[in-house]
């Protein structure tokens, strides 16, 4: 004879109005703690919308509103650097930025003032300043930027020389460009504000543009080389030239002062002689005769003056006494 369970099952329990009552305002408490609060971070603020319709800003911290999708809250990073990039794309940005192999020209290549085509690489750099413009304000707030910014530097490189570009009005065009950007963001109602404009890299495009302006660039540096080698050759040349003239022109004064000196004190010594001729004639010509001697025959050693009136009278010098070089024997005339 087989064995057979005969203990009683369970009756099932029936689900209370009060039990469905309480699990339905569980669900809506859950609902409301976990639809009705949210959190704003120290970085960002939050535009609160009441059925679409804008109510007001959250700072940072913990806030309520409204469930069951009566309000909506969209956290805007405002406390954050944004950047664009143009011309070229990085892929891993960090302290050692990895740019990416891909270029785009369609952003970079411009026209300058010159006629000759560049290749402008930039960033910029931008902050949010109004979240519920920036949400609302316009449809396609990326494409809108970027349009912007390319319009901007593509104006600023066409309006200056390809030279002027790569070298000395880099700084002017960032310059200009921010302050550019930034006054036709305002119009447009983004909401930004833009801190940075950088140029990065500036070159010729690859192809035979950029082989001729290396060679333009490498002339203009030779150019400047030989204007630098010649410019050191004048300061070494001229400087010296200069001081040999001066020195000429000095020694050529100096003897002119001494030579009217000299002729000076002539005509004085000679009118002072003419003076004492002129009142005692005999004695100053005969003054004058021994002065002419004195200067004649003063620094000659062994010489001796025979008077040439002598009449037969033959002169003659010891013969034990040699006859000094330069000697005067002058026979009676």
């Amino acid at each position: 004879m087989s064995e057979r369970d005969v203990t009683p099952g369970r009756a099932p329990r029936k689900v209370t109005p009060r039990a469905v009552i309480i699990v339905i305002v569980v669900i809506v408490a859950l609902i409301t703690v976990f639809s009705g609060f949210f959190v704003v971070d120290s970085k960002e603020q939050g535009v609160l919308l009441t059925f679409g319709r804008y109510t007001r800003l959250a700072e940072p911290g913990l806030h309520f509103k409204l469930p069951f999708g009566i309000q909506r809250n969209y956290n805007v990073p405002t406390q954050v650097v944004l950047k664009d990039e143009f011309g070229f794309r990085t892929d891993r940005p960090g302290v050692t930025s990895i740019r990416s192999t891909e270029d785009y020209p369609e952003e970079s290549i411009m026209l300058t003032g010159d006629l000759n085509i560049v290749d402008v690489e930039w960033i910029i750099q931008f902050r949010i300043g109004d979240p519920f413009k920036w949400l609302f304000g316009v449809q396609d707030r990326e494409k809108t930027i970027r349009d912007i910014s390319q319009s901007v530097i593509n104006e600023l490189v066409g309006d200056r020389a390809i030279f002027d570009v790569i070298g000395s009005e880099r700084a002017n065009i960032e310059a200009q460009g921010q302050e550019a950007m930034n006054r036709l963001y305002d119009k447009y109602d983004l909401g930004i504000r833009v801190t940075t404009v950088k140029l990065q890299n500036i070159v010729p495009p690859a192809g035979p543009v950029k082989d001729a302006f290396e060679d333009v660039n490498k002339a203009i540096q030779d150019r400047s080389r030989l204007i630098n080698e010649g410019q050191e050759a004048y300061n070494n040349s001229i400087p010296k030239a200069k001081g040999v003239a001066e020195q000429l022109i000095a020694e050529a004064q100096g003897y002119a002062v001494q030579r009217v000196n000299e002729a000076q004190g002539d005509v004085a010594r000679f009118n002072r002689v003419l003076d004492e001729y002129n009142r005692n004639p005999g004695v100053t010509r005969t003054r004058l005769y021994y002065e002419m001697f004195e200067n004649v025959f003063g620094d000659a050693k062994g010489v001796e003056l025979i008077d040439k009136n002598l009449k037969n009278f033959i002169p003659f010098k010891s013969l034990a006494a040699p006859t000094a070089p330069g000697s005067v024997l002058g026979g009676a005339q």
